[in-house]
């Protein structure tokens, strides 16, 4: 299709795109009303347990963590057969502005201010507390007085109880799991995974050290080994069948044909102009042969600081954007961030490709639509983060981290026609 008539009939239609409003969430920085999910729905009880043992003592380092947790309490919503799923359902307009609405509404300072007592009710544990940045949840750094680390996540809001109903059961599913390292679940003292209270749920979890993947040289042999971690992490999640996996998530591809919606809040510019190619792009030729490729659970944000260097391998922390989607799609994320160098076809994350493959060998339509997939998440990243920095212009820092990264390498994708890009992927798989 390269130059061909049907690229050129989306880029006519993205020059012509109208953008078309509806109510109930706000999508401009003029008026930004912001909204809170309703309450209906299942409150989250997560009642796994594996064992009575809890450490009470609060300066002891044997903290009493899951150890073998693979059959996790299943939602309301059953796997689609074969693994499939129609990308139109359940991801319909609502689900759109159901997410949407939740990442325009931020976390509480008093569940912050919580945290000490809420470590000390559910855990039995005391240490000193520093909030760290999160976007949604309260993340809070917990430092024993035997110097041992965890983080405390707690949320007020009525949607925070999904989110980590989903998860905990993932991280306590991946326990045992070989190939990478994920934080791994501190049970209250009632040995259950999570706790809740009236207006305030949370859990604590395992603080693993490393090197975030941002902070170091991503070198061909460091993204080789990233990518050989992400498909032993795809192959650990794919059994899994978890509570609250279908939630709305504004990060799922489900939502992407909305995202241009928020069009209005990018600068002017050859960025818009390729966000608005990519997203038709998607929309026209990569959304409608997604319901053909594996669906699974998936982490659905392996970025560089999501994904750290250890002394035992390659970790993945920070599941909070987890949902059921495309398998492929964790791979699509993590590559995005590593389209760096004009000078390769893929800008490097050819890679990073090439270690996921030799773990889980890409099928033919999963190369074909890799790149595209890509550039939309490229897209999806400018487009949501340039919204929620006009929402939050304090914090607008923290929120575009990763948007001048996926500039850079949307410009570099999109000098690629679909049938180089395919090749381009072909010739890096293993």
């Amino acid at each position: 299709m390269d130059g061909g008539a049907g690229e050129e009939t989306i880029r006519a239609r993205a020059r012509a795109t109208v953008r078309r409003r509806e109510p109930g969430i706000a999508l401009s920085h003029k008026r930004p009303t912001l909204f809170r999910v309703g309450r209906g729905g299942p409150r989250c009880h997560p009642d796994s347990r594996l064992s009575n043992e809890h450490a009470a003592d609060s300066n002891s380092a044997r903290i009493s963590v899951v150890n073998d947790c693979s059959d996790p309490v299943s939602d309301d919503n059953a796997r689609h057969p074969g693994g499939k799923q129609s990308v139109h359902e359940p991801f319909t307009k609502a689900y759109f502005r159901a997410g949407a609405a939740i990442l325009a509404t931020k976390s509480s300072p008093a569940e912050a201010e919580l945290s000490g007592e809420l470590l000390l009710r559910h855990y039995g544990l005391k240490g000193a507390m520093r909030v760290l940045s999160s976007e949604v949840e309260c993340t809070t750094e917990v430092t024993l007085l035997n110097g041992d680390q965890l983080i405390l996540k707690t949320s007020a809001r009525p949607e925070g109880r999904d989110s980590f109903r989903f998860q905990v059961e993932a991280l306590a599913g991946l326990e045992g799991a070989i190939g990478f390292a994920a934080p791994r679940i501190v049970r209250t003292a009632d040995a259950m995974l999570m706790f809740e209270e009236h207006e305030i749920c949370g859990y604590l979890q395992t603080r693993l050290s490393g090197a975030p993947l941002h902070q170091a040289n991503p070198t061909p042999e460091i993204l080789y080994r990233v990518g050989r971690a992400l498909g032993r992490l795809s192959l650990a999640l794919e059994p899994l069948n978890l509570s609250a996996m279908h939630r709305p998530v504004l990060w799922h591809v489900g939502c992407w044909s909305n995202l241009m919606e928020l069009e209005e809040h990018l600068p002017s510019g050859p960025v818009a102009a390729s966000v608005r190619l990519a997203m038709n792009n998607y929309v026209e030729l990569i959304e409608p042969q997604l319901s053909d490729v594996a669906w699974q659970v998936t982490h659905n944000d392996p970025s560089p600081f999501n994904t750290l260097l250890t002394d035992g391998g390659i970790a993945f922390i920070d599941f909070g954007d987890g949902c059921w989607g495309p398998r492929i799609q964790d791979l699509a994320i993590a590559a995005s961030h590593f389209v760096t160098d004009p000078s390769l076809a893929l800008g490097g994350a050819e890679h990073l490709i090439a270690g996921y493959a030799s773990v889980i060998p890409l099928r033919p339509l999963e190369a074909k639509l890799l790149v595209g997939l890509i550039k939309a998440r490229q897209s999806a990243l400018i487009l949501i983060n340039y919204w929620r920095a006009d929402l939050f212009p304090a914090e607008a820092a923290y929120i575009k981290k990763n948007v001048g990264r996926a500039e850079h390498g949307l410009s570099i994708l999109s000098a690629l026609g679909a049938g180089d890009a395919e090749r381009a992927v072909r010739r890096a798989l293993p």
